[in-house]
């Protein structure tokens, strides 16, 4: 309640004054120019927008705060200035130079945000949307803007799988809708809907690469996230995982050019005390020895002499006893302190009908594990022309280029770096006797490795589109668009003949593919809004799309080379190539109604239509309506008086999304292939022939969403106190599915549509201002998503993942664990006790049940941010909890020495029963029995909750005569550490670790987030 007392006795309303004002110079068409100022803090406030009241004139401050306005009349005259988070005021002007002071406003209902196809004002808004600053979360030290919004939006869950710059992340919007169709979310920038599925063809041991991470973040000017039906309805088809819109930065008209560079330097390292903890050499010798002896114990036949054991003494012969045994970390020779620099630079401004932005970027992003590395360059121009009072045209361009080099982690043992460093046991040398490179167990040598990795990718991409707005009548706005992302995208491997990739008899091994993708989209809508009567508040959106895709693999291999210094394929003695094409096409057309009554009762509809190509001919069309309505009651006479309720309000939507991605562009289409032969029988050559690769299915239709929502919008002690809440219920239905046929049809599967799933949930979004005191400000924003995820129609269960470890089941959650539940180990005997399930008396694969999944039971983040005078700091923790992990790193290595030199062993074996009456959960070591044959153990299954310190950044802004001579803006340096902290139960190296995006919750050779610690400085010219 403390908290209550401060609130209600701070005033946040401090009287408007002008900082100067000088004696009247009349003048005819003057051009006033000037600065806008925080009235508190005298730091300069951009995009604020300055109007002669009772004219049309008007301008916008730029990134200093500068603006220039011509008046085309006399001096005096009184102008209006008002910008989101500020109290608007109306100032006389008297001269051509001035400044104005705005006094902050923690009411923010009249911020403009963006929705589907338009703007609207936030105190308006019927649908569930969260809006995140970009300047909020662009200095993490991530290379993809979708890992930065991790705990800052309800409702989303984001989770960083690997921490390797320039991989994907999960990320989920009101859970997990689909089986095949794809779970990711639609994402648009400046009206172009781009691509976010990795086009990367490569064997990266399960991670994949993120597209997203060729755009800086750094252009972005914010982000919107729309998660309800009503709110992503007129996207239709692409709607059904939610919508994130990407409006990028623009100039200012009537402004004065400036320059803005941002710099950004330090270190990332991956903590050691979260890396595996292994065996010593002795320790690992100990368990392999005590395995054989129990394994010979419970059948002699296995160890008949005890001269054969596995460690005898060198003086036998053999590798040496436990004490003799050494100890080779691999670990730190593949983690390194990992450079990090990034480099912004732009200059924006504009004249009284042109305004512009120009930004360049420079990242390079070493990752902590040897060679990996991200390096992007980009390059951003947005332009906007009025052509006339009524026509503005502009384009939006982005061109970047990306080099990764790439390190392959999770399974497979050949070409694995952490596979190498992590797997091969401890006790093995690096080198053999006669110092040539040790190669044990499977995989690489680990140096020869690092030094011969030669796995790169190289990704060019333009995302632009040209618009043009044409105001028809005053109140008809006619818009169109053209827009594109394309996509060219190189990948190479060199594996010489000092890998086994490479090794004899493949005498070197050299891949390289080109994959294009290329989209193209063409939009236009008609907007009309109107008022009458001042209190009728009408709206409408009539619109059409048409979209295509492309997409283009072409691949080479090379094998057999005269020597390691040939690598073009031209020099393989054996080559192949392979070449594929797709393509589908959209057609869309949709509509929007609007109105509200007074700013008190609101009510929305929308409809889309969906043509897709990937459809059967009975059902290429998808409809996709949506309703919502609104009840403002802060706006009744009852509440108007209300000094504690600021603001209150109602909301509810119903609506139905649709999902086409994940399967294939002709899934409902009877396809034959080329390609195969058959024999001649006159001696011949093979004669090449045609056959059936796919059966059809004109009945393939939509994957359709329904959800309902109910909101709450809550502001206290004006605005200082406001939460949002919200409860939503989905269901889907007509699965996209590769459903199983008998065999006799010659195939295996065929697409068509079965199976529901349901995602219910909740979310808490909490805004407050806890102390502004004009020298001293604190303010949190809090998040709390909970979401209860079900199969609730499936005919016959999925089964995949590493060790069938993941099971989809009719009842159960998506991304399940089927594993035997392991009861408790028996202090008499040390055996492990599993689960009989079926009770039939005996242990077999029919006792393997779902004991738990990879969704949290609720996650969120917390960030605090305080200023004083010139200082900030600001801290973001994000947490999760519920969610479970299962360590295939512990299925690999806790095998009970059973395995001996084919894998190293991690330390919590060391816990297994010894004698009788050890408790423990680590069953006594033995290749006999249930001990460690059965893999899929309850016992590798782990609670992944977890909270972390995300960020924290520590600033200080510099001001002065001298800075303002020199024509700088107040000057930022500040210091940003990521991941400094972490507490979880989870004994891997980080509980969201993953292999790969789907499925979730299974950590395999995967390193832990990397902590990292940087300094950068921003400033203005």
């Amino acid at each position: 309640m403390k908290i209550v007392r401060i609130i209600s006795w701070i005033t946040l309303v401090i009287p408007l004054h002008a900082l100067s004002q000088q004696v009247p110079k009349p003048q005819v068409n003057a051009v006033v120019s000037g600065k806008v100022l925080d009235e508190k803090t005298q730091h300069t406030i951009s995009g604020a927008t300055i109007q002669i009241k009772g004219v049309t004139n008007s301008t916008t401050s730029n990134e200093s705060g500068s603006f220039s306005l011509y008046t085309g009349q006399k001096l005096p005259f009184v102008i209006v200035v008002s910008c989101v988070g500020y109290q608007s005021k109306e100032q006389q002007v008297a001269d051509t130079l001035i400044s104005v002071s705005l006094s902050e406003s923690v009411q923010q209902l009249s911020d403009v945000v963006v929705v589907g196809y338009g703007t609207g004002q936030r105190k308006n808004l019927i649908g569930a949307h969260a809006t995140v600053k970009a300047d909020e979360i662009n200095h993490l030290p991530v290379a993809s803007f979708d890992a930065q919004l991790q705990g800052k939006a309800a409702g989303v869950q984001i989770n960083s799988n690997s921490g390797m710059p320039g991989d994907a992340v999960n990320i989920r919007i009101r859970g997990t809708t689909s089986i095949n169709a794809g779970n990711d979310p639609l994402y648009i920038v400046d009206g172009v809907f781009i691509n976010d599925n990795s086009l990367s063809t490569l064997d990266l041991g399960g991670k994949t690469t993120s597209p997203l991470a060729d755009i800086n973040p750094t252009d972005i000017e914010n982000i919107e996230v729309l998660k309800d039906a009503t709110a992503t309805a007129i996207y239709g088809s692409r709607g059904a995982n939610g919508v994130v819109i990407i409006t990028t930065k623009r100039g200012s008209y009537n402004a004065k050019a400036r320059v803005s560079l941002n710099v950004l330097a330090g270190s990332a390292w991956a903590p050691k005390d979260r890396w595996w903890k292994l065996t010593t050499g002795p320790e690992h010798a100990t368990l392999v020895n005590e395995q054989w002896i129990n394994s010979g114990i419970d059948n002699p036949a296995l160890n008949q002499n005890f001269a054969n054991r596995p460690f005898r003494s060198k003086a036998e012969g053999g590798r040496g006893l436990p004490e003799e045994q050494q100890t080779y970390d691999r670990l730190d020779d593949v983690f390194r302190t990992a450079q990090l620099r990034n480099y912004d630079l732009s200059v924006s401004g504009g004249t009284k009908t042109t305004r512009y932005y120009i930004g360049g970027s420079y990242s390079k992003q070493e990752a902590d594990i040897r060679p990996a590395a991200f390096d992007r360059a980009s390059f951003k121009v947005n332009l906007d022309q009025k052509i006339s009072d009524r026509v503005t045209v502009g384009v939006s361009s982005l061109i970047s280029r990306t080099f990764r080099n790439q390190v392959r982690e999770g399974t497979g043992p050949q070409g694995g770096i952490m596979q190498a460093a992590l797997h091969t046991p401890t006790y093995l040398p690096k080198v053999n006797a006669d110092g040539t490179p040790g190669r044990w167990a499977g995989f690489d040598n680990l140096q020869v490795l690092i030094d011969n990795y030669n796995v790169g990718t190289r990704s060019l991409r333009y995302i632009g589109n040209f618009y043009l707005d044409a105001e028809i009548l005053k109140d008809l706005v006619f818009h169109t668009s053209w827009g594109m992302d394309y996509n060219n995208y190189k990948e190479s491997q060199i594996w010489n003949d000092k890998t086994l990739i490479g090794l004899a008899p493949t005498n070197g091994l050299v891949t390289s593919s080109i994959t294009e993708n290329a989209t193209w989209i063409n939009e236009q809508t008609l907007t009309y809004k109107k008022t009458f009567n001042s209190k009728h508040n009408f709206g409408a959106l009539l619109g059409n799309t048409v979209q295509s895709n492309v997409l283009t693999v072409n691949g080479e291999t090379g094998s057999n080379f005269p020597n390691n210094s040939y690598t073009q394929i031209s020099a393989a003695a054996t080559r192949t190539a392979t070449q594929s094409w797709t393509k589908f096409n959209l057609a869309s057309f949709f509509s929007r109604l609007n109105y509200n009554y007074d700013n008190k009762y609101f009510i929305e509809v929308s409809a889309r239509a969906d043509g897709s190509s990937k459809f059967g001919k009975n059902n290429h069309w998808g409809y996709f309506p949506a309703a919502g309505v609104a009840w403002r009651l802060k706006e009744e006479s009852f509440l108007q008086s209300s000094k504690v309720i600021s603001d209150l309000k109602l909301r509810a939507s119903y609506g139905i999304t649709g999902n086409q991605n994940g399967i294939g562009n002709f899934a409902a289409q009877g396809l034959w292939t080329a390609g195969d032969s058959y024999p001649d029988n006159t001696g011949g050559a093979d004669k090449p022939g045609t056959g059936p690769q796919q059966l059809s299915n004109t009945n393939l239709k939509w994957e359709k969403t329904a959800q309902a929502n109910v909101g709450v919008d809550v502001g206290l002690f004006n605005s200082r106190l406001n939460i949002t809440v919200d409860v939503y219920s989905k269901h889907t239905t007509d699965l996209l599915l590769a459903v199983q046929v008998p065999s006799r049809t010659g195939f295996d599967s065929y697409t068509t549509n079965a199976g529901e799933i349901s995602n219910k949930g909740y979310e808490v979004g909490i805004n407050s201002v806890n102390i502004d005191n004009g020298h001293f400000t604190w303010t949190t924003n809090f998040t709390i998503s909970g979401n209860k995820n079900l199969i609730q129609k499936l005919a016959t269960p999925i089964v995949y993942g590493d060790r069938d470890l993941i099971r989809l089941e009719q009842g159960h959650p998506m991304y399940s664990f089927w594993m035997y539940k392991q009861l408790y180990v028996d202090p008499k005997t040390g055996n492990s006790v599993f689960e009989d399930y079926n009770h039939d008396g005996q242990i077999t694969a029919a006792d393997r049940q779902i004991l738990g999944n990879a969704s949290p039971k609720f996650f969120g983040g917390i960030t605090n941010t305080l200023t004083y005078k010139g200082f900030d700091l600001s801290v973001l923790f994000t947490y999760q909890y519920g969610n479970k992990v299962v360590s295939f790193d512990r299925i690999l290595g806790e095998g009970g020495g059973v395995k001996d030199d084919s894998r190293m062993i991690l330390a919590y074996n060391l816990k297994r029963w010894q004698q009788p009456g050890d408790i423990t959960d680590v069953p006594r070591v033995t290749k006999v029995g249930n001990n460690y044959s059965i893999e899929q153990n309850s016992r590798f299954m782990e609670d992944g909750s977890f909270v972390r310190i995300k960020s924290l950044s520590i600033g200080y802004k510099f001001g002065g005569r001298l800075l303002n001579k020199l024509g700088i803006e107040p000057l930022r340096i500040y210091v940003l550490g990521s991941n400094l902290w972490l507490h979880t139960k989870y004994q891997g190296p980080d509980p969201e670790s993953s292999h790969g995006i789907d499925p979730q919750g299974i950590d395999v050779g995967t390193p832990p987030a990397p902590r990292s610690l940087q300094v950068g400085l921003n400033a203005t010219f």
